[in-house]
């Protein structure tokens, strides 16, 4: 099918994980901003959740969650050769054991759960072919879609099962899986990566946030070509400018956790008041953790102890909040400790007109560019320098702020990532 002999206002079915909705999920909001941008458009976006609902999220739904967590994750373990019984399928399904699933979601830790993972990219097993066909028959009830788009190759399986049935076009994202996959045993991480690789064929355009992680891709999968990049799109409209530009607060927002380096932050925040070359200098903190979190943010606190006058803690997340801590923020900083494909925090900070702080690693240096200050190594000493020189100079704190806003508007808007995504899908049919 050409892409001229269908609608110009296209049907997209997004097929992403559900999560406890309690943190700052990098991929999750990446996903929202997609499907956010093309309903802008006048596009139908359908949302499909798999594993746990949405309940907090901004994603409003109304199809049934798809592979469920707390049955899937049973149904791997135990019943691989014969059938769950029905009431047990019930119960692990119901919404009491998924919201108790949701609360303990987020975890980093893929013990346990590499059976899961490798199910899900393979797309043979029983208990595998069991979910999807459930998925594929409740997608083919309606009209047929126009796209199916997989929030990530960790999900490519199900890529496998729509062109064996459905023959739609698939568009699979891709970030930071080496992040999930790589913390496996080697055994299970080749498997994985060989296993995504093989599975590629099922796909007809893979796409990412940055140029960066168009690198990662290509060199962990020999046979991934023209993968497209669609950086975030951020609408504009929902972001006022910061109340506190030009002034003297540092914000962290994204999940509290060690791997995103708030530790690192809190030690630099605590040496710049000891120095007290900044006079005034407050730090805001929000993003949200869940359980796992917990010991880690109390570490983080009892680092904070001597200076945590000055310091703002946000103790519940939303979706919906955003806008309003970015607002009251004078820089961004997230001192990551891995290489990430995109921060879209930075560029939800960017349409604030807030420069940003961050280590010269990952995509860092390709998203900020000017919007702020890299340093290197990535240590609360070199962070702590990077802070002070940017909050004592007016000059180049104007700058930055001003290449910040520039960036919001020129690369990392809506309306720019929804006319790419409708570029790509139209490359979809007509390369069909």
């Amino acid at each position: 099918m050409k892409f001229n002999e269908i609608t110009s206002n296209m049907k997209v079915v997004f097929i992403i994980p559900g999560v406890g909705d309690s943190f700052y999920c990098g991929n999750c909001m990446r996903d929202n901003l997609h499907a956010s941008a093309l309903q802008k458009k006048g596009h139908e976006v359908i949302v499909i959740p798999l594993y746990l609902p949405l309940n907090k999220h901004a994603f409003h739904t109304k199809s049934p969650i798809f592979f469920p967590a707390t049955t899937y994750y049973l149904a791997q373990k135990l019943f691989k050769r014969i059938s769950m019984p029905k009431w047990l399928e019930r119960f692990t399904g119901s919404d009491s054991m998924l919201k108790m699933a949701s609360s303990m979601s987020g975890t980093t830790s893929t013990k346990g759960m590499e059976g899961m993972t490798l199910s899900m990219i393979h797309g043979e097993d029983p208990v595998f072919q069991k979910e999807v066909e459930r998925l594929i028959t409740w997608l083919s009830q309606d009209e047929k879609p126009h796209i199916i788009h997989l929030s990530s190759s960790l999900l490519i399986g199900i890529a496998k099962a729509i062109k064996e049935k459905m023959d739609t076009p698939v568009v699979c994202s891709l970030q930071d899986e080496e992040v999930w996959i790589d913390s496996m045993k080697e055994k299970y991480a080749r498997l994985a990566w060989d296993s995504i690789n093989k599975n590629l064929r099922f796909v007809d355009r893979l796409v990412t946030t940055s140029k960066f992680y168009k690198g990662i891709a290509e060199e962990r999968l020999p046979d991934a070509i023209d993968i497209e990049v669609a950086y975030p799109g951020i609408n504009l409209s929902k972001y006022n400018e910061s109340e506190a530009i030009g002034g003297k607060v540092i914000g962290y927002y994204y999940r509290l956790n060690q791997e995103n380096g708030l530790d690192i932050l809190a030690r630099a925040f605590v040496s710049l008041k000891r120095k007290n070359s900044i006079p005034g200098l407050r730090l805001k903190i929000g993003g949200g953790y869940t359980d796992h979190d917990k010991k880690f943010v109390k570490e983080v606190r009892q680092i904070l102890a001597p200076v945590m006058r000055d310091v703002e803690f946000l103790d519940d997340y939303s979706m919906a909040d955003h806008s309003t801590f970015y607002s009251s923020i004078s820089l961004i900083s997230v001192p990551l400790t891995f290489d990430e494909g995109v921060g879209l925090y930075l560029c939800e900070a960017f349409a604030s007109g807030v420069p940003a702080v961050a280590p010269a690693t990952g995509s860092f240096p390709e998203i900020i560019g000017e919007a702020g200050q890299l340093y290197h190594p990535n240590t609360p000493e070199k962070l702590s320098d990077a802070l002070e020189k940017l909050l004592s100079d007016e000059t180049l704190y104007k700058k930055a702020a001003l290449k910040a806003k520039e960036k919001a508007s020129e690369v990392y808007n809506d309306h720019i990532l929804a006319g790419r995504l409708h570029e790509i899908y139209k490359q979809t049919f007509n390369n069909d």
